[in-house]
């Protein structure tokens, strides 16, 4: 993320005339001075000023089991060790949370740092609070190749936890909140890295969560790391306009509440400055200054009842010129997070912008505190992730996204799609049934499609917005009406969907619809080439045969050892010798390939029904896998041609008089003889090369490009270096039909008296 990079424009633009002392970067925190640490009576009277029904015996015994498992172990400021967990379960007091919650928060490091287990925890506090503990312990021996697949893989592990129990997160939260206060006491080389993880994950968490409150002291704690130059020159800046406008934040005060009572409204109003980080963000999304900014501070109207809000709404339109555009309705449409407010901006006192939110006390809570605010502590039917499931918006969100996420293929991938996931602002779309669906900005019909199901993404092939015919790519506006349209011909999406997606999750959908088709078109050539070995060696194949041959192949299931074969990763005479072991593999000849052995290319999708024994019909070429052409050169039909099986790729098809075939003379296994099988009544293109040296002179790239346009050509792509002043060279990648319809095309540019030289290029 670049929240925190700054030009010095905007660097200008915020400091004004302040004058900042240069922050020095070797330069440390002077070591605060210890607090006294929180005694067992402290945080049983915690829990009890909110929960009076609170079991003192089971708060006792894991304050005393925690602070003997941590023993004489400390933290980098030099306090003792156990007065992190203490914090972290002080933090989550503040959040009123049950029981569980607090004592798995006093052992949550109990089975990472100390000697104590999984088992011991359950036969001591019980299995719902082991279960706690483990989902907050990181994965220890991780034998991974860089650090971000480590982290990947332990958000992993955490997010599949927090699905299960949503207590892992406010703990893992709490847990990092106040590593975070203390971070001044790490390591000057690990601040910068737990900051922009904190930012890039963990704060973004929180707000998904509606976390308000946590989610900004964890963003201010790791923007005043990241950048505490721009943290320092904002923060005297809000210092600054706070002593300015003393009286007026008092006078709106005074005046919205003095209206409000005056039509018999009784609300509570308090003003709000934002916080750095946010006014950081928005100076640089909108790249303004900071005396350009109208809502530094925000004012809030709470009251009783829905009613209320919008009979307040009316008093504040009525009182004060609206700004217009500045009016949205999270009560009747909330937020994926749960949140539900009335946000409005006017012309106040003073010809001020005043940012107004009008919500209900319980609105506020769930926007000050999230998940949080559901009381975990009261009796009530199921577990607390039972009870979310049906009160929390949010919660739904979050174990349906994890569920979609876990299926990334490797750590890197779960890691970019779980947080395009978390950093997007919404837009709210319909379905013609009426249905809310809630999506990040700059959104597509993609997104929309796999938001309503995944299915629907994978079958999409048209739509219309508001009633109108439109493309897939179309960025949805608040209250659009979308109707996807589907076709049961399309069972999977074309893999160019993936860059055109924003959402994580319809990307990591593309993702593995692409590969399971991309896995079956490989175990369908695996077939074919397994068929062909079988039928050449006249010996019998069997299904049931190769399933006992599995564990000597290290394959889980008939369709992995297909899909291996197909890719060149597991070669054929190794899947016979695994089933017979008496196989013995023919003599390999030129190029590699057995006498007769050939590969047909099918141009076609469907698969041929009927066999023969003499070829391998290959599907897949109009998709591009599993077999492709030369990158440098291309292949059209009436080439003599042979096939290099590259593990991970399929086949890719050179002409016999490539230079590149020279690479791959020390490995005959990888060759194959292929030959053409062109289909009349659907003709397609193929790619080839020509270098053309053409005089420099205006007009001569028309004159090339007429004459393959008027033989039927396809430019793909052009590239030109000049050789000399007189002469240019052209690098033209065709598509053409065959190798005669390239050779007319050759023959009539050399023809041309611009043209100095014509030839085809076989790379």
């Amino acid at each position: 993320m670049a929240y925190w990079r700054r030009s010095s424009r905007q660097m200008q633009a915020a400091t004004g005339g302040i004058a900042v002392a240069p922050a020095s970067p070797t330069a440390e925190k002077p070591k605060s001075p210890r607090s006294r640490m929180m005694r067992q009576y402290d945080l049983v009277e915690r829990v009890r000023s909110y929960n009076p029904d609170t079991n003192e015996d089971l708060l006792n015994r894991a304050y005393v089991y925690a602070m003997k498992a941590h023993g004489t172990q400390t933290r980098a400021s030099g306090d003792p060790y156990f007065s992190h967990p203490l914090e972290v379960a002080a933090i989550l007091t503040n959040l009123k949370l049950d029981d569980a919650t607090i004592v798995a928060a006093l052992l949550h490091d109990t089975i990472e740092d100390t000697e104590a287990t999984r088992a011991e925890i359950d036969n001591i506090f019980g299995h719902e609070i082991g279960a706690l503990v483990e989902g907050l312990t990181k994965l220890k021996r991780l034998e991974l190749v860089s650090r971000e697949a480590k982290q990947a893989e332990n958000l992993r592990k955490l997010l599949l936890a927090i699905a299960d129990d949503v207590r892992v997160l406010l703990i893992k939260l709490a847990d990092r909140l106040h590593n975070m206060r203390t971070l001044e006491f790490v390591p000057h080389a690990s601040r910068r890295r737990i900051a922009e993880e904190t930012l890039d994950i963990y704060a973004p968490l929180a707000g998904r969560m509606g976390m308000h409150e946590m989610r900004e002291e964890l963003e201010d704690l790791s923007f005043h790391v990241l950048d505490p130059e721009a943290y320092a020159v904002v923060k005297q800046r809000l210092d600054a306009l706070a002593d300015r406008n003393r009286n007026l934040i008092g006078e709106i005060e005074s005046q919205l509440s003095k209206n409000l009572q005056n039509n018999g409204i009784n609300a509570r109003v308090y003003g709000r400055r934002k916080q750095p980080f946010s006014i950081w963000t928005k100076m640089e999304r909108k790249s303004v200054g900071f005396e350009q900014l109208s809502d530094i501070y925000g004012f809030r109207i709470i009251l009783t009842d829905v009613e209320a809000c919008y009979r307040a709404l009316g008093v504040v339109h009525t009182t004060w010129p609206v700004v217009p555009g500045r009016f949205k309705d999270y009560v009747s449409t909330p937020k994926q997070n749960d949140y539900r407010s009335l946000h409005t901006t006017v012309i106040g006192p003073g010809n001020q912008r005043v940012e107004l939110q009008i919500r209900t006390e319980e609105m506020n809570q769930i926007a000050e505190f999230g998940i949080a605010a559901h009381a975990f502590y009261k009796e009530g039917v199921g577990s607390p992730t039972e009870r979310l499931e049906h009160e929390s918006n949010a919660f739904a969100w979050l174990r349906h996204t994890v569920g979609i996420l876990s299926e990334s293929a490797n750590p890197e991938e779960f890691l970019e799609h779980t947080k395009l996931e978390l950093f997007h602002d919404q837009v709210f779309c319909f379905t013609p049934k009426g249905k809310l669906i809630a999506l990040p900005r700059h959104a597509n019909v993609i997104d929309f499609a796999y938001a309503v199901h995944t299915d629907v993404g994978n079958s999409a092939v048209g739509c219309k917005i508001n009633g109108k015919f439109a493309p897939l790519s179309s960025e949805l506006q608040n209250g659009d009406e979308v109707e996807v349209l589907t076709s049961k011909a399309q069972s999977a999406p074309p893999s160019a969907w993936e860059s055109l997606a924003v959402t994580g999750k319809a990307r990591a959908a593309i993702r593995r619809a692409t590969r399971t088709a991309v896995r079956d078109q490989y175990a369908g050539l695996g077939r074919r080439i397994i068929d062909r070995l079988f039928a050449r060696a006249k010996i019998e194949y069997a299904d049931d045969k190769l399933k006992g041959a599995l564990p000597r192949l290290a394959r889980a299931s008939i369709e992995d050892v297909m899909a291996s074969v197909g890719r060149g990763e597991l070669k054929a005479s190794d899947v016979a010798r695994a089933m017979y072991p008496d196989y013995k593999e023919e003599r390999l000849v030129k190029y590699g390939a057995k006498k007769s052995l050939a590969v047909k290319l099918k141009l076609k999708s469907e698969p041929q029904p009927v066999r023969s024994t003499s070829v391998i019909p290959v599907r897949g070429i109009n998709s591009d896998l599993p077999v492709k052409f030369a990158p440098n050169g291309g292949a059209v039909p009436g080439d003599r041609i042979v096939g290099i099986v590259t593990p991970g790729e399929g086949i890719t098809i050179y002409p016999i008089q490539s230079p590149a075939l020279r690479d791959f003379e020390e490995e005959p296994e990888r060759w194959l003889d292929v030959r053409w099988d062109i289909d009349e009544t659907m003709p397609q293109r193929f790619p080839a090369r020509i270098l053309v040296h053409n005089v420099n002179e205006p007009g001569s790239l028309a004159q090339v490009a007429t004459v393959i346009a008027e033989h039927d050509g396809n430019i793909d792509n052009i590239s030109m270096s000049r050789r000399s002043p007189d002469f240019t060279e052209l690098t033209i990648d065709l598509e053409v039909y065959d190798l005669k319809h390239l050779s007319a095309i050759i023959a009539q540019l050399r023809a041309k008296a611009v043209v100095a030289k014509v030839e085809r290029v076989n790379g």
